[in-house]
């Protein structure tokens, strides 16, 4: 059998904190020490607190304050709580948290008004006990778990909720961890991450075992400047054309789904790109996810004070309310954009992709 060579590794960002604060618990383990001798080892300015507490000092003005907090990454211990797991459907069976935050600056961010306080993006240190507390969800979820469409995948673990591990891996380590230690793991299980970075260099050679999914979130360059921080399509369509040639199975988030001007052509050469990268690869194990634009009356409220004069619409027009199942309220686009969207779609994947199995619409 002729092998097939890696595509060219593309240059990827290789976000590095100005600060890292280091809480005193976080010290008591392997993975946090480990993560606070890479960061002095690349030359930042590492901050061992004598307590537990994060003293952030940011600058009273606003626009610096969010500045100072995107650039500083945290080192804590995840409380019980957040090693309890929660579903998180349409994705997977359960969400696994590795780190909390994100480094780039989208101003659609998903993040904005979930998560409380500045911008700072905090990095698990109990790692071990994080994943030593997964077994315990085998078989248990309703997503795939139990899903006739989606078992082939197994009991499905999402790791980029709250944050993109792959963004965070050359200092952290932990994504690189938490893939071999899923390819130990002898079950019908699968660890899942998207990301918009293209660093993929440290994952190509573990022993993952097909049990990794990487998925792209990608989206056309007419909509990059809604995407601060981040590296290019082209370079995470690369980065996940290298995954796929050693054995991941891969996937492309489409997200957010804008429906401006040019929308139909804007993703018809998205796709169509998609596709040329991938085309090479034998074997392919794709998927795809669908997500339109939507927001929360909070979440505009955060990204209109750090993105001011932002040109992403978020006004009232094509916009319906729909209420979610905690209570909250939430803007999408209306019944007749959401079918032209979603109509688009399906007849463009079905002649450019033919080959990808879309997981769900939303």
């Amino acid at each position: 059998m002729a092998v097939v060579p890696l595509p060219p590794s593309p240059a990827p960002l290789a976000w590095r904190p100005r600060r890292l604060l280091v809480t005193r618990s976080s010290m008591t383990f392997a993975h946090g020490r480990a993560i606070a001798e890479r960061a002095a080892a690349q030359g930042v300015e590492v901050v061992l607190l004598p307590g537990d507490r994060l003293a952030l000092d940011l600058p009273d003005d606003p626009r610096r304050a969010y500045a100072a907090a995107k650039a500083t990454l945290a080192v804590v211990v995840a409380p019980p709580s957040r090693r309890r797991l929660q579903p998180i459907a349409p994705s997977a069976d359960w969400r696994v948290d590795l780190a909390e935050g994100c480094p780039a600056h989208c101003g659609y961010c998903y993040l904005a008004g979930s998560l409380k306080g500045p911008p700072i993006t905090r990095v698990y240190a109990n790692l071990d006990e994080i994943l030593d507390g997964l077994p315990d969800y085998l078989g248990q979820g309703s997503v795939t778990s139990r899903n006739r469409d989606r078992a082939g995948e197994g009991t499905t673990f999402e790791a980029s909720c709250y944050t993109d591990p792959l963004a965070l891996e050359p200092i952290t380590g932990a994504l690189s961890a938490t893939i071999a230690w899923f390819g130990r793991w002898d079950a019908p299980v699968q660890l899942r991450f998207t990301t918009k970075f293209a660093g993929v260099e440290p994952l190509i050679g573990l022993n993952h075992r097909g049990r990794t999914r990487m998925r792209a979130s990608i989206n056309p360059r007419a909509f990059a400047r809604f995407e601060g921080g981040t590296d290019p399509v082209a370079a995470r369509l690369a980065g996940l054309a290298r995954m796929a040639m050693a054995g991941y199975p891969v996937g492309l988030t489409i997200a957010p789904i804008i429906a401006a001007d040019g929308w139909r052509e804007a993703y018809g050469a998205l796709l169509a790109d998609a596709a040329a990268a991938l085309g090479a690869v034998p074997d392919l194990d794709l998927t795809i996810e669908l997500i339109t634009h939507r927001f929360t009356a909070g979440s505009k409220a955060v990204l209109d004070r750090w993105y001011p004069g932002s040109s992403l619409n978020m006004g009232p027009a094509n916009r319906t309310t729909k209420r979610t199942k905690f209570g909250t309220e939430k803007q999408v686009y209306d019944a007749e954009t959401m079918r032209a969207l979603r109509e688009f779609f399906a007849e463009a994947i079905a002649t450019t992709l033919p080959a990808a199995r879309v997981l769900y619409w939303t």
